[in-house]
């Protein structure tokens, strides 16, 4: 009998585009998308008229205090009379986007694809995000708390110190790191040179979470364009291959958890490690672009990456190891800490690094190191969703 085989297909980013991440940006959802669509297509050596699907990511419709979001944003990714899937999984949304995008070129649907994320963080009637989160949150076992996500992360940090024995110093370093890297970054809205007494000495806002342990609230977009071989190869003759995808969904019930180990992040790990033919990931793995939204996250994701051993990011960290001219150079662009944080874009902002260092075109934020093979992960939800994507010169 003969069976039909399923043979995926190789997919490249052959172009990336981002917007500046700012606070209270004047432009529009649909004109930020495009800023970035447009750069991206101009990188690929591609027209609107070229892509053949459009994938998309945002985070919360409220975000933007508009309905159906995906919808309204549309016209300026370029969907307009072609597929469109929008994707959301909170914070993890940026990563998740390239990995639907994937699906699409490997699966053979689509040959160009168009990817997107969007987010206006400052725009809402409140001043604040904090406001949409206020209603997440289970009605009869923690809304009664009144939490809200820095009360919830300063519980996952607190965890974390004390299981690992890592001070309130060694988190600072990944700030003072990442704020600095970002000094280089031109879209960056955070960059300083500041000091751990700097860190330390910023607004207590929950034990043990300071002012400066905390990315900013940002506006912005990114975007990229993903082809099929053949498409890569008329386009051009360095593109980047995604070599590993992987994504976990952990129970919303973040008490039932140990906090101190991030288990959603190492199973998406070992999915995309395991696509990609990875077996060391220390010594595989060149550039690395964690989620870091809190610099304590940074320490916790490497570890969950497999990127460090369990407990033995911050001392990574205190030995230079993640400095952008270690020997595994980590958020080279200045992280979320540095660049800014809109929620998706965010994410996207990081594969976008990622493809830009592996291509050479990373300016004064490129690596010493000769990078192959680099890494880009997102974190969303409520400390549940991992997304992972890895990519190789």
């Amino acid at each position: 009998m003969k069976m039909n085989v399923y043979v995926k297909k190789r997919v490249a980013v052959v172009g990336a585009g981002l917007t500046l991440f700012r606070r209270r940006m004047l432009e529009t959802p649909q004109e930020l998308a495009w800023i970035a669509a447009k750069r991206a297509l101009d990188q690929a050596g591609l027209e609107l008229k070229d892509i053949d699907c459009v994938v998309s990511g945002s985070a919360p419709d409220a975000f933007d205090g508009v309905h159906l979001k995906g919808e309204y944003y549309s016209e300026g990714a370029g969907a307009i009379g072609k597929p469109h899937l929008r994707v959301y999984v909170g914070g993890g949304t940026g990563v998740f986007v390239p990995i639907a995008a994937w699906w699409h070129v490997a699966s053979g649907l689509c040959r160009r694809v168009l990817v997107v994320a969007e987010e206006k963080m400052s725009s809402a009637a409140d001043p604040h995000p904090q406001a949409v989160f206020r209603h997440i949150w289970d009605p009869i076992t923690e809304k009664p708390l009144n939490p809200n996500l820095i009360w919830i992360f300063a519980l996952e940090m607190h965890r974390y110190m004390h299981k690992c024995r890592v001070s309130k110093e060694d988190i600072a370093l990944v700030s003072v790191k990442n704020k600095r890297n970002a000094l280089d970054n031109p879209y960056a809205q955070a960059g300083a040179n500041i000091t751990v007494e700097d860190v330390l000495k910023s607004e207590l806002l929950v034990y043990p979470v300071n002012r400066l342990d905390i990315s900013p609230v940002s506006d912005g977009a990114a975007a990229l364009v993903m082809v099929s071989e053949e498409w890569a190869r008329r386009l051009t003759d360095t593109p980047i291959w995604v070599e590993g995808i992987g994504y976990t969904l952990d129970t919303s019930y973040w008490t039932n958890r140990e906090l101190s180990f991030p288990v959603y992040l190492k199973n998406a790990a070992e999915m995309a490690y395991k696509m990609a033919g990875i077996e060391r990931p220390m010594k595989e793995i060149d550039v690395a672009e964690p989620y870091d939204p809190f610099d304590y996250k940074e320490l916790h994701h490497l570890e969950g990456l497999g990127l460090a051993p369990r407990c033995g990011a911050a001392e990574m960290t205190r030995e230079g190891v993640t400095q952008r001219d270690g020997d595994l150079p980590v958020c080279p662009s200045g992280g979320l800490l540095g660049v800014g944080n809109p929620i998706a874009a965010a994410g996207l902002m990081k594969v976008a690094e990622i493809f830009w260092q592996l291509r050479g075109e990373a300016g004064k934020r490129q690596v010493k190191k000769d990078a192959v093979t680099g890494l880009a992960q997102a974190w969303g939800d409520l400390m549940q969703v991992g997304t992972v994507v890895i990519m190789r010169r």
